[in-house]
């Protein structure tokens, strides 16, 4: 149930060779693999699992692993193979000759028509991105490698939304994921599912690798970021006296705060950047300053002329119920069964339901709570490896289930916020026997019932019988 395997040069895993390591990120490592049989080029992540790590890394590795297998073309990495988290998480997938544009950085910056031939590519990969049903969510220089051939190819999908799959990101966590300089104004309120998103993200970087400056600086904390509903950036012809009126108009266009006026399609954006002289100029191209204090001032206190108004993460759809399976993994196995049982029967009673297995590991209200356990296992994956042990005869599609481990002090205040954030129909929790921290405190089954606002499954262990009178109860023979 624990991640046994040592990942270093020399190891096998799942009949890959591995080699050599290339490189080491905040969330995750790249290394070299071989396997016989397989000509191209190899590379295997593997998630960091260390002390202190952020639990939306080990979501964002799940994400990527449900969305990338799905993935076609020139413009995504070709996927190879994923292992599980109960033995050893990894992605192998095709290694991509050529650079990311993190390798331009000192040049900048660029001549223009160099610009719009590398913003022209990206747009290209996002027209295909987006036709799969993905939105990147993180379009910046290190995501985008420039193949030898001369495409655009996108990777790292952590942080991703897929229109066909449950979003863990979106669904677990209650702030906005992304790298501050590129996030647009919806993503920053919580919309992870319009891709106008990642056409605001190209946006900057054209302006960053056209003017050398990033339009929104790079802002620290969500004060600053939030700044970016209201705040347009400074026209690029303020910085450049020679910047083409064109560009402008195409950039300023990118980074409008409503998504409404920014591009409708990143094939829209791709085909003005390949032809210059039919890009429409408006009173954008023309702009020095930015917008004045008053149009700020009505951006920030009219939500109708804020951003598109904010899209539900999980929207409630009446042929797509949500039920949520609250499971204490320290409970006795009669309950777990009990559980499983009562799931088992609602799978059959409502076939188009989607199934969300839920556990909160409870950190301390006083101290200082480690993420790894005495034997150096990540705690929060255990947990995961445990709820998909526990459902596993359950025998569900995975489109149809996900799983998920929250971190909080308060577990019943932690799945009263999820039942809500993510519109959940159904709530199936088991209330453990009587206990004196039970009576005492209330129970966390008790506190879901009473305050859900939805339909709450109350299940207990079957009642043992009681044993049978011996001889010896009764009255004395002699």
């Amino acid at each position: 149930m624990n991640v046994r395997i040592r990942v270093q040069k020399g190891a096998v895993i799942d009949g890959f060779v591995v080699g050599d390591l290339l490189h080491t990120g905040g969330m995750a490592t790249l290394r070299r693999v071989e396997r016989p049989g397989i000509s191209m080029e190899l590379l295997m992540k593997v998630p960091a699992l260390l002390e202190g790590e952020d639990p939306a890394a080990i979501v964002g590795f799940e994400m990527e692993q449900m969305i990338l297998p799905r993935l076609s073309g020139i413009h995504v990495p070709k996927f190879v193979a994923s292992g599980d988290f109960a033995v050893q998480p990894y992605i192998v997938m095709e290694r991509i000759d050529g650079k990311t544009l993190l390798t331009r950085l000192d040049d900048l910056p660029l001549p223009y028509a160099e610009v719009a031939r590398i913003g022209m590519k990206v747009a290209a990969a996002l027209r295909d991105l987006h036709h799969q049903n993905v939105v990147h969510l993180d379009i910046k220089p290190s995501n985008i490698i420039m193949r030898e051939t001369g495409e655009a190819a996108l990777v790292d999908f952590g942080l991703a939304h897929h229109d066909q799959l449950p979003d863990l990101m979106g669904e677990e966590f209650r702030v906005p994921y992304g790298t501050a300089p590129y996030m647009a104004p919806e993503q920053i309120l919580g919309n992870r599912t319009d891709p106008r998103s990642d056409i605001f993200a190209l946006g900057v970087l054209i302006y960053f690798f056209s003017t050398g400056v990033r339009p929104f600086g790079d802002p620290k904390g969500a004060r600053a970021l939030k700044k970016r509903i209201w705040w347009d950036p400074v026209p690029p012809r303020r910085l450049k006296d020679d910047y083409p009126p064109w560009l402008q108009e195409v950039v300023l266009r990118c980074l409008e705060v409503d998504p409404l006026r920014r591009y409708p399609t990143a094939a829209h954006l791709a085909f003005d950047l390949a032809h210059p002289d039919q890009v429409k100029l408006t009173a954008r191209s023309e702009k020095l300053e930015r917008d004045p204090w008053s149009a700020r001032i009505r951006r920030r206190f009219n939500p109708e002329v804020r951003p598109t108004a904010l899209r539900e993460i999980a929207p409630l759809k009446a042929d797509t119920p949500i039920v949520m399976a609250a499971v204490d993994l320290d409970g006795d196995e009669e309950l777990l069964e009990a559980l499983r049982v009562t799931v088992r029967r609602l799978i059959e009673i409502v076939p188009g339901a989607r199934f969300a297995i839920l556990n909160v590991l409870k950190q301390r209200r006083i101290g200082i709570d480690t993420t790894l356990d005495e034997a150096g296992r990540n705690k929060h994956v255990e947990r995961l490896v445990e709820l998909k042990h526990w459902a596993r005869p359950l025998a569900i599609g995975e489109t149809r289930l996900t799983f998920h481990v929250l971190e909080a002090r308060d577990p019943a205040e932690a799945i009263l916020e999820y039942v809500e954030a993510n519109h959940v129909d159904h709530v199936v929790i088991g209330a453990r026997t009587d206990s004196l921290r039970r009576s005492i405190l209330g129970s966390v089954s008790a506190e879901i019932a009473s305050k859900a606002d939805c339909s709450v499954t109350v299940v207990r262990p079957p009642r043992r019988p009681e044993p049978p009178a011996s001889a010896m109860d009764g009255p004395d023979p002699f």
